[in-house]
């Protein structure tokens, strides 16, 4: 299991739009191959209410990096979601848990 991770920054003031095109953006890479799961949390520190952390789950890397990135939907979702970034997310992919910390 990849889990993919990336800090959502919207436009202060768009973050209604942005939730209400996000579920519409969120068929898209759920249908993906290697697909598991995904969450979207909304910041809770003051003067951050317009940060969300996107955390989904993949089977392997390649299916975010080469699969959903390279698929059909893809440019769907960039249209749907990009525009709200200020500034655009990096995106990083982590793998299992450190054995012992849990």
């Amino acid at each position: 299991m990849i889990l993919e991770s990336a800090l959502l920054d919207v436009v202060p003031g768009r973050e209604e739009a942005f939730l209400a095109d996000f579920r519409r953006a969120r068929p898209l890479i759920a249908a993906q191959p290697g697909f598991l799961s995904l969450r979207l949390l909304p910041c809770l520190d003051e003067g951050r209410s317009s940060r969300f952390l996107l955390q989904v789950e993949w089977e392997r890397l390649e299916d975010h990096t080469e699969g959903f990135r390279r698929s059909a939907e893809y440019p769907e979702w960039g249209r749907l979601l990009h525009p709200y970034y200020d500034p655009f997310p990096l995106v990083e992919h982590y793998g299992e848990p450190v054995p012992g910390l849990d």
